[in-house]
């Protein structure tokens, strides 16, 4: 298999509703698995007025501040596609979120609606944590959570804060772990032969 690596980009989203259009996406955070040094994080100014109070609270983001400071859903889609095809030289970006349905529902979306295209592919397409730890242990759905698969692999002090940086870098590091522990990443510093 030749040709330039897959970079797992970790991806998280927090949103203001349960879909998007009607509601907003708030913040976007990516990170490359196993690369802590390749981060991109971006609030965004809200598409509409509507908003479920619930689902804002999650996040914690002012409505307000952010229709006051937040760069325009465009512009933030614009830096978010640079990022994402300032990678390429270096790999093969793959979409990875957990749920890929929900944070990649908003992400595609939000990239087809603004730019016109997604740089992770015609479908937006990618891999989903819970369903990837399926195939990979054999697991029945419910042994899946977030919580379950770090504590599976030792990583059960690692924060979940709702703040889009921060759980994108969460989801890079359970992923780089799970890669990892069933030898599908070389450990830090080895060398391919």
């Amino acid at each position: 298999m030749g040709g330039l690596p897959e970079l797992y980009i970790a991806v998280d989203v927090e949103a203001d509703g349960p879909i998007p259009g009607p509601y907003s996406m708030l913040s976007l955070g990516m990170m490359v698995a196993g690369r802590t040094d390749l981060t991109f994080y971006t609030e965004l100014r809200p598409i509409s007025a509507d908003f479920v109070p619930e689902a804002l609270a999650v996040s914690g983001l002012d409505r307000d501040r952010l229709l006051r400071e937040a760069p325009s859903a465009e512009d933030a889609m614009k830096a978010a596609a640079h990022w994402v095809d300032e990678l390429r030289p270096i790999g093969r970006p793959v979409f990875l979120a957990a749920p890929a349905v929900w944070d990649g529902m908003f992400v595609h979306w939000y990239f087809l609606r603004f730019l016109g295209h997604s740089p992770f592919g015609a479908t937006g397409s990618g891999v989903d944590l819970r369903s990837y730890w399926m195939g990979l242990t054999g697991s029945d759905w419910a042994g899946t959570s977030k919580k379950k698969i770090k504590r599976t692999l030792g990583l059960a002090g690692v924060a979940h804060t709702h703040h889009a940086g921060d759980d994108a870098a969460e989801l890079a590091l359970i992923f780089e772990t799970m890669l990892r522990a069933h030898g599908r990443l070389p450990e830090p510093g080895a060398r391919d032969a």
